[in-house]
């Protein structure tokens, strides 16, 4: 759909992945734009390789299917590189965004060849580091608004903040770790 970013979300069950894709959306509506961000139900379980995606546009979205040409994919777990193709479809003008301690020359033999642009950022260790636990969802989060420029840093974290605090309300510590991490990620991102 022309006007239109779409994104694609690999994970695996309970790293957060469907509900990063969710909060792009959410974020992205509130910032007046219209927005999808849905996963892909299937046999998932702990563990399991789950897809989740994203549309954010200007203009009013009619399409409601999977996402199969996107112009971004985002990897929130890279042991998913050699069991599930996940540059299928992504555009040569796009960009994939790897969870990663590796550089980008140790990863590329995995990408089957992608020619656009790959972005890396270790968000185990940025989740490690502010969050205590390693809930790679928050930093990737931060690195895909960084790599999309889908919306201006600042308004992103204003509104994430916002959404922590609602979503934490009974246990506002949490939103301290999350906000660092989204900060964290937007400038570390490589």
């Amino acid at each position: 759909m022309k006007d239109t970013l779409e994104i694609r979300w690999h994970g695996r069950g309970g790293q957060g992945a469907k509900t990063a894709a969710l909060l792009l959306a959410e974020v992205a509506f509130k910032t007046g734009k219209n927005a999808q961000g849905f996963p892909e139900y299937g046999p998932e379980r702990m563990g399991a390789p789950i897809t989740a995606y994203d549309r954010i546009s200007e203009r009013p979205i009619r399409v409601h299917s999977n996402i199969y040409d996107p112009q971004f994919v985002v990897v929130v777990d890279e042991t998913l590189l050699d069991i599930v193709d996940v540059t299928a479809g992504l555009r040569k003008d796009g960009a994939i965004l790897i969870n990663t301690a590796r550089s980008k020359e140790e990863i590329m033999p995995s990408l089957k060849g992608y020619p656009g642009k790959v972005y890396t950022i270790d968000a185990r260790k940025i989740a490690m580091d502010t969050l205590g636990k390693n809930f790679p969802n928050t930093p990737m989060l931060g690195a895909v608004v960084k790599v999309t420029g889908v919306i201006e840093d600042e308004i992103f974290l204003k509104e994430m903040e916002e959404s922590f605090r609602h979503k934490f309300a009974k246990k506002p510590e949490v939103v301290e770790g999350n906000m660092q991490a989204l900060k964290m990620a937007l400038r570390e991102v490589k």
